[in-house]
């Protein structure tokens, strides 16, 4: 069930991405803006998600520490 959801999620924010791509480049000028944005974030995230799973440690702290 959470499987599903999860893959639903990510159907539909992929979707939204590729429509708002594809809208900042019919409005072409203006667009440009919107896509430098949305390609500074994308590398932020990958960056982020490259870290995070290369950390081994922060997981090892986080189940040893007593909450």
């Amino acid at each position: 069930m959470e499987r599903t959801a999860y893959i639903i999620l990510i159907i539909v924010a992929i979707g939204w991405l590729v429509a708002m791509l594809v809208g900042m480049i019919a409005a072409f000028p203006i667009g440009l803006i919107g896509l430098v944005v949305i390609v500074g974030f994308g590398l932020l995230f990958v960056k982020v998600l490259k870290e995070r799973l290369a950390s081994s440690k922060e997981d090892r702290y986080s189940k040893d520490v007593e909450k």
